[in-house]
């Protein structure tokens, strides 16, 4: 009997061990599934935890960001921008005729307003429109390719450079033979255009004394003089001057202009809102790091290159 007894134990021991150390796949299976199922929905967990987290956090930045500011109408961010600027801002024209604001600028106003936890509202206006909505107060920013020149520090703030541009000269090419210089522009003869309020008046004055400097309010403006022949050159933006010359073969851009000011584009915030000001640089700042500034710019360019409007529609 003891016999037995032990035989019974050696056996159950014999199938145990077969069972922990070379089981076959059928005993092992469902164990080793769940376990797996149950790593795998961790991992989906910890994931899921982590983006959680990561919005919690964005959302506490955006949150933080928004807690001192204030603005012309509460929970608007209030925006003026020049529309003749392409691709900066102007109207891209759709498959059904309707007109939409559009451009980088506009796509950046939009991210800063999202950003800010606030609902965008654009007010179009001419360039010298934009400089007197931000001096008198009348709207949160100007976003229009503004150059940081400081004799506008009395009107407004600036933000930090959010776009990398230069400045150009630009003629027919039936002109471009003339001007292998700035030397060139200097010419009592010609006539020089640049849009009203904007730093390419500065430019014409330094390069172009001697010349009839013309300012105009809209840069389709000048270009339609230029093309028209009542303009023999005009200073424009170099990213605003190539979208045109793409628009208008006639065009050519010829000459680099150097510029002593700040190298790039900037918003203008309303004078003395400290609070606006930083939340716009964050925003500016995440834009930029996360790359969506160039997708900005990809977009807004690939639109130019269509159907689009510049200046304000009703005119």
């Amino acid at each position: 009997m003891k016999k037995k007894i032990m035989a019974v134990i050696m056996a159950a021991a014999m199938t145990f061990s077969m069972t922990a150390c070379g089981g076959s796949s059928s005993d092992t299976a469902p164990g080793t599934e769940a376990s797996t199922e149950a790593a795998a929905d961790t991992a989906q967990e910890t994931e899921a935890a982590g983006d959680t987290a990561q919005e919690s956090e964005d959302a506490g930045d955006a949150a933080e960001a928004t807690a001192e500011i204030t603005t012309v109408t509460p929970g608007k961010l209030t925006v003026a921008t020049s529309p003749d600027f392409a691709p900066y801002e102007f109207y891209a024209v759709g498959e059904d005729g309707t007109p939409t604001l559009a451009g980088f600028d506009i796509a950046l106003a939009q991210y800063i307003a999202d950003y800010l936890g606030l609902e965008l509202e654009v007010v179009p206006v001419d360039f010298d429109g934009v400089l007197m909505e931000l001096q008198t107060k009348a709207v949160d920013l100007g976003v229009a390719g503004l150059s940081p020149d400081p004799k506008r520090e009395s009107i407004m703030d600036f933000s930090d450079i959010y776009y990398e541009g230069g400045q150009s000269f630009v003629c027919t090419q039936a002109n471009k033979d003339k001007f292998t210089s700035l030397e060139d522009t200097n010419n009592a003869e010609y006539e020089i255009g640049a849009q009203t309020g904007a730093i390419q008046v500065d430019l014409a004055q330094a390069n172009s004394p001697d010349a009839d400097i013309i300012q105009l309010t809209k840069v389709t403006d000048i270009v339609a003089e230029l093309i028209a022949g009542k303009l023999d050159g005009a200073y424009i933006e170099t990213a605003v001057a190539e979208s045109y010359a793409k628009n208008y073969p006639e065009l050519c851009v010829v000459l680099d202009v150097p510029y002593d000011g700040a190298e790039g584009s900037a918003i203008g915030v309303s004078k003395g809102n400290d609070a606006l000001k930083a939340g716009v640089n964050e925003a500016i700042a995440k834009a930029i790091s996360e790359g969506k500034m160039d997708e900005f710019v990809a977009t807004a360019n690939e639109q130019a290159s269509g159907e689009i409007i510049e200046g304000l529609l009703d005119q």
